[in-house]
C-alpha cells in the first residue's frame, strides 16, 4: 500500500506538531482509498485531551471528536483513513502503546520531533492479527 500525501499537508503536519513540542499532538486524515493507494485530502489537528502529565508521550482524543471527523468527512465525500500524530524526542516508529490501540484498516502517520523540530515522517498500518505495525511506503507529492 502507498500513501499520498501533498508537499503542503506534509508541512502543515510539521508545523502542528513542532507547535505541541514537547507534547505530543494529533489528528485526522481524510482522504481517498482507490486499490492500493490512499490520497490524503486534508488533515486535521485536534487537541490532546490525555492528562496533562503525560502529554508529553501520551496523545488521546475525545469519541465526540471521531463522530465529529466522520460527519465532516461524509459531508465531504472523503473517508476517514487515518491518524497522525507526534512522537517527541522519540523515532517515528509505533510504541507499544500505540499498538494497543491503534485500529486495523487504519494509516497512521508518525511524525518524530526532536528539539521541537520535525525531523521524519513515516505512515503505518495495523496488522490484521493487531499484534505489530507493518511499515506503509509514504510518497511526497
Amino acid at each position: 500500500m502507498t500513501v499520498k500525501l501533498r508537499q503542503a499537508l506534509q508541512e502543515r503536519i510539521f508545523k502542528q506538531m513542532e507547535a505541541t513540542f514537547p507534547n505530543e499532538g494529533g489528528g485526522f486524515l481524510l482522504g481517498t482509498k482507490q486499490g492500493a493507494e490512499i490520497l490524503i485530502e486534508d488533515v486535521i489537528q485536534i487537541e490532546n485531551v490525555f492528562e496533562t502529565e503525560e502529554q508529553y508521550h501520551r496523545y488521546a482524543m475525545t469519541p465526540q471528536n471521531w463522530m465529529k471527523m466522520e460527519d465532516e468527512a461524509d459531508a465531504r465525500h472523503l473517508t476517514l483513513v487515518g491518524y497522525y500524530h507526534s512522537h517527541p524526542n522519540h523515532v517515528a516508529i509505533p510504541s507499544d502503546y500505540d499498538c494497543e490501540h491503534a485500529l486495523p484498516n487504519f494509516i497512521y502517520i508518525i511524525t518524530s520531533v526532536m528539539e521541537g523540530q520535525a525531523a521524519d515522517m513515516l505512515a503505518w498500518e495495523l496488522s490484521q492479527d493487531r499484534r505489530k505495525f507493518d511499515s506503509r511506503r509514504l510518497e511526497i507529492l
